[in-house]
């Protein structure tokens, strides 16, 4: 094993905004939005209807296939509709809305610990599937279709996933601090299901009491080891963890089980523990809201459907005599933009930051020509040609795009933007790149039909 690999930046972290702000709850008071895109794959199917009373941990949205996942509500109250609400992407989503009575009142059937020793690997995954847990801070993906690999047999690595590399970030860090015994049970259930696999909770090295209180947590666990790694970004990227932690490259258009590996955000891993344990639904995960436009900092349990602009009037709201220029929806490298904080927290959100400066604004107003430097291949941690990959956009030649450079790779961690001297908006040329033709893919997919 490896501590780092290949490529990579080192950017301002400013985790000391909220690193030390301990994990609390945060019970939203205004109406709850559960969009049915709640995670990649097909939308769910809402299983509630206008004035129907729901309860916290209900369920009011069922998988419509393998790849989907059940939603659960985070409130007590009653369904004020079933219609289109603006979502953070800025479109407009089949949602489910909920009016909070502010009691979070509790359905029945979780929340006691049971004996999950005779459960059988596909009881496990069952639990799992029917918690609806998705990957936490990531893409959304399914959880139950990850743990059910074509060959298990073959996954050598369980990799809990607690560098948290994105700038601003510390609510996995504090995850780690206060639940790190649930996590390890957690990672435990997850390597039952691999028998000849080992487990490892990879965090950078910059985070020194959460590192001390997993390894405390994973001594006698003979199949669990806690891995410090280099503090650079990406660092928590999947394929950048597979490539530290397997020593393997990660080959272009195949899945991190095709390499022998998992891999899971300790969010997603402690979700996994509540869900089999105690048959608790996800409706509730670790965010962190800072910047340096914000007042108070702090690390949260958010409740999924909450408002982003509820959770950071809750706060404190913004420092006095501040503008906001820039709010994301994650940090600085991965972020999504936002035109609007009046939109749901979803599961796979992990953070708001708020500045006070636009580092894209800021980076458009210098941008040249490019340099021809190369420095963006140099620090791609999948080792693209970010250049070259531009070029082709401009040239409109999306074939070589597609299949000679491997565009639809890039994970769009925004390194090759960072780094890049001249200041040309690479990572948001491959975003749209890739959405223009996915979204032709899946035309061209119906079409067939």
């Amino acid at each position: 094993m490896r501590n780092t690999f290949r490529g990579g930046v080192h950017p301002a972290y400013h985790k000391e905004l909220s690193r030390e702000q301990a994990l609390r709850p945060f019970e939203a008071k205004g109406e709850m939005v559960y969009p049915l895109a709640h995670h990649i794959g097909k939308p769910a199917k809402p299983v509630v209807k206008k004035n129907d009373p729901v309860l916290v941990g209900q369920r009011i949205a069922e998988a419509d296939g393998y790849v989907s996942a059940n939603i659960f509500s985070a409130c007590s109250g009653k369904v004020k509709a079933v219609e289109k609400r603006r979502t953070l992407s800025g479109a407009m989503q089949e949602c489910v809305v909920i009016d909070n009575d502010g009691l979070y009142t509790k359905a029945e059937g979780f929340g006691t610990r049971e004996d999950v020793s005779g459960l059988t690997n596909q009881e496990i995954v069952d639990r799992v599937r029917d918690a609806g847990i998705i990957g936490l801070g990531g893409a959304g993906f399914p959880t139950h279709v990850k743990l059910s690999p074509k060959a298990p047999d073959d996954i050598k690595y369980v990799i809990a996933n607690g560098a948290e590399c994105e700038p601003y970030l510390t609510c996995n860090d504090q995850l780690m601090r206060t639940q790190a015994d649930a996590i390890v049970e957690g990672l435990e259930i997850m390597l039952r299901l691999f028998k000849n696999a080992h487990g490892v909770v990879a965090i950078e090295d910059n985070k020194p009491v959460a590192i001390a209180a997993m390894i405390q947590a994973a001594q006698g666990h003979s199949r669990i080891r806690v891995l410090s790694m280099n503090t650079k970004y990406p660092q928590g990227g999947e394929k950048s963890l597979i490539s530290a932690i397997a020593g393997k490259d990660y080959p272009a258009r195949m899945l991190p089980a095709d390499v022998g590996c998992i891999v899971e955000n300790v969010g997603t891993i402690l979700a996994i523990q509540r869900a089999v344990v105690f048959r608790e639904p996800l409706y509730t995960h670790c965010f962190t809201l800072t910047g340096d436009a914000v007042k108070n900092p702090g690390n949260y349990m958010v409740p999924d459907g909450a408002s982003f602009a509820e959770l950071v009037e809750y706060s404190g709201g913004l420092k006095e005599g501040v503008t906001l220029k820039k709010a994301l929806a994650g940090g600085p490298m991965m972020g999504i933009a936002m035109a609007s904080l009046d939109v749901p927290i979803q599961k796979m959100n992990n953070g708001l930051t708020l500045l006070t400066d636009d580092p894209a604004e800021l980076a458009e107003a210098q941008m040249t020509a490019c340099l021809h430097c190369g420095r963006c291949t140099t620090v791609c941690p999948l080792g693209l040609m970010p250049q070259l990959m531009a070029d082709a956009i401009v040239d409109k030649d999306m074939d070589r795009f597609e299949n000679r450079l491997y565009g639809l790779e890039c994970m769009q961690c925004g390194s090759c933007s960072y780094i890049c001297p001249a200041k040309r908006p690479l990572t948001q040329m491959f975003k749209q790149a890739k959405g223009e033709i996915m979204a032709r893919k899946r035309a061209e997919a119906g079409g067939k039909k």
